[in-house]
């Protein structure tokens, strides 16, 4: 059996959905079933949802439950380059000034909200 160390180096997929109700968003892992977190800003529900899911994988290995390794993703390592306008760039980075965030956590933000609005 794996330890929890183990889990928590494997590259789960998150799905981020806003919670147009309540407000903020809602990150659900699609290979861990009923692992659920939320949060009033993209950070915060990523920042919840990596607790939430070392919290669950504690508790499955407590409890002897099978726990699922990610689906497929070893072909995708999380990083693409992408060449855009000069004048793009100037803007993202100072709207992520201005949000507190670094630029890469910006553009993931602007990718996953404008991805759930095509996907969902």
């Amino acid at each position: 059996m794996k330890k929890i160390e183990d889990y928590l180096n494997l590259n789960y997929p998150m799905e981020v959905v806003k919670d147009a109700d309540e407000g903020g968003y809602v990150i659900t892992f699609p290979d861990l079933p009923g692992c659920i977190s939320s949060g009033e800003t993209i950070e915060m529900a990523i920042k919840n949802a990596n607790d939430a899911k070392e919290v669950w994988l504690e508790a499955a290995i407590e409890e002897g439950i099978a726990i699922n390794e990610p689906n497929n993703l070893e072909k995708y390592s999380g990083q693409f380059k992408l060449r855009i306008p000069k004048s793009l760039h100037k803007s993202l980075a100072e709207n992520s000034k201005r949000e507190g965030i670094s630029m890469n956590q910006y553009c993931l933000y602007l990718l996953s909200e404008n991805n759930i609005r095509h996907v969902g």
